[in-house]
Order: C-alpha cells, then structure tokens, then sequence
C-alpha cells in the first residue's frame, strides 16, 4: 500500500488538527501545505517540518499530489474542490461542501467525471455514539421512526468577518451547524426521500424576511419526508442557554427511542442512549476521540487506492434540505 502525498490548504485550527489525525495514521505522507497567515504555517510546519510551503492552490498542486484537504471559507470550496479533482487530485473538504445545492452538485460532478475520491468533513457521523444508533435505526429494532429532533445550539459565533456575509458564508447558522444536524438525520435514516422543507430564520431577534441580507442567528425548521415521518431542527449562535452547547439528535419509533447527547455543555463529550419506555440504556458514553476520524478514514481509504464512491453524491440531498430551509 503506497503512501499518498497530501496538500493541506487552509491550516488555521480545524486544519492542522484534520493534519494531525491523518499523520497520527501513518498512512499519507503530508508533502505540502499553504495558508496566507505565517503563524498558521509555523504552527503547521511544527507538525509536518518536512511539508513544502506553498503560497497557493496552483503551487500546492504542482507538488505532484495524491490528495488535497481543504480547510478554506466557505465561499472557497466548491471552486478549490473543483480545481483540484480536475488536475486528478482526491478531496477532503470542509464543510459545507458548496454554498447551494447547485455548487455541492458541481464538485460532486467532477469527482464523479475525475474518478477521485471525495469527502466532506461531516464529523459527527463518526462519533461512536451516532454510528451506535445509525445500527439501531437499520436493524429496524426502534420499529417505524415517525419523529426525529435535532438541536445545536452554540453559545458562542465564528470569530470570522466572513461567516457573516451571506455572499461568502452561504448563511449563517443553519450552514455552520444546522448542516451537521440535518446530515445525520437523513445519513442515519439511509437517506429517505424528503417530501416538504420550510425554515424560519432570526438575527438579532429579528425575523428575517425572503433574501436577507444578513445571516441568521437562530433558526427553526422542518423537514417531512415521503415515509411519514417528521423532523424538526433548531439551531442558533450566541444562545444565552446556560451553557457552551446544546446538542442533541433524537429518534422515536414505535419500538423505541434513541439519542445521542452532549454531556454538561461540552462541544466534544456525547452520550448516547436507547429508551425502552420510560427506561434507557447507555450506548456509548465519552471519552471518544471522533474529531479527527472522518479525515483518517478518508486517508485511510485513499492509500488503499479507492476512488470515486458514489455514496457522496448524497451530501446533494442534504445541500437541497438546506436551500429548502432559506427557501432558495
């Protein structure tokens, strides 16, 4: 099994922590990186002293690359994606992966036309208690799901001009959180047909109209799908709720119920639990190191030579959910 050179464009945080999950498998070789700011690529370098710096994506992608993690804003990544499957280059993206649904459609296009290996960082599918349920939900043990709620709420907004520009961001915090939420629903359901979706957005406190020109703050929304069953999120930025974060996604059935759960306001800790009643057991319960295992599948899964996987193209479904949400 060769051992795939990978780029890494963007290496603020989220980047450089995704660098050291993939160099902590031993699987790719980190040949190059790039970022505007020069602390970023000190820090990075820290990690990867024998990475390459580059000043752009052109000059990253001359370094004869196998694979490209992309940790860019928002606005950025469709075109980036795009650019780098096109030169036959593998992805691992941010999310979300497009603005709109037609940008998602378009990267997701190129992988297919390109035959690389594309992936979207949605990490939350990779916590062990979600893929608990996820087993639950598809052994049929809940029987019919009829209702699912899903909720993040963030006590705290991006420190990042951009994210409140609805031209770079694509929205505020239905892109940034309610994107997590709305993928594990339809990822743990294995990705139903979605009949009706509607949202109502605030900023401020203030209802927004149709096209605002800011991004939301808090939102509510919700989704029918074709089978009957009802889905309903709320997400928010700056919740004064007593706490960091609430986060939670919950699913009923007519056996059962089952939900995975941050544990005393942590963004990082989840429970998980199955309800029988008025009774629960524990699926899982922290410590979980997830935050870095949705990038280490991806390397994991490009070293052994696996291109384009057609299960991607459902990060389209879940981008239309939230164009239906802004009522694009």
């Amino acid at each position: 099994m060769r051992r795939p050179r990978l780029g890494f464009l963007g290496i603020g945080w989220i980047g450089r922590h995704r660098m050291q999950a993939i160099a902590e498998t031993g699987l790719a070789e980190i040949a190059a990186i790039a970022d505007p700011t020069p602390a970023m690529l000190e820090e990075a370098a820290r990690l990867a002293p024998g990475a390459r710096r580059a000043g752009t994506l052109e000059e990253l992608l001359a370094q004869n690359l196998d694979g490209l993690v992309i940790a860019t804003p928002s606005a950025l990544h469709a075109e980036q994606s795009i650019q780098a499957l096109q030169r036959g280059v593998a992805v691992f993206c941010q999310k979300p992966l497009g603005r709109t649904a037609p940008e998602v459609r378009a990267v997701v296009e190129a992988a297919r036309a390109a035959d690389r290996l594309l992936a979207v960082d949605l990490s939350y599918r990779f916590t062990e208690g979600m893929r608990r349920i996820r087993d639950l939900l598809q052994s049929g043990e809940l029987g019919r799901i009829h209702a699912v709620d899903l909720v993040f709420h963030n006590a705290y907004g991006p420190d990042k001009s951009w994210f409140y520009d609805p031209a770079q961001s694509g929205g505020g915090c239905v892109m940034d959180l309610g994107v997590h939420l709305v993928d594990l629903a339809l990822w743990a359901l294995d990705f139903p047909a979605v009949e009706t979706v509607s949202g109502t957005l605030f900023a401020g406190g203030e209802r927004l109209g149709a096209q605002p020109g800011r991004v939301e703050d808090y939102a509510t929304a919700s989704i029918d799908l074709q089978d009957g069953t009802a889905v309903r999120l709320a997400c928010s930025w700056r919740l004064q709720a007593g706490c960091d974060a609430m986060i939670s996604a919950a699913f009923y059935g007519t056996e059962g119920g089952a939900a995975l759960r941050n544990v005393n306001g942590s963004f990082y800790d989840f429970a998980a639990e199955r309800y029988r009643g008025t009774a629960r057991e524990t699926l899982a319960s922290p410590p979980d190191a997830w935050g870095g295992r949705a990038a280490a599948e991806w390397a994991r899964r490009l070293a052994e030579g696996q291109r384009h996987d057609p299960a991607v193209e459902r990060i389209v479904d879940v981008a239309r959910v939230l164009d239906g949400i802004y009522g694009r």
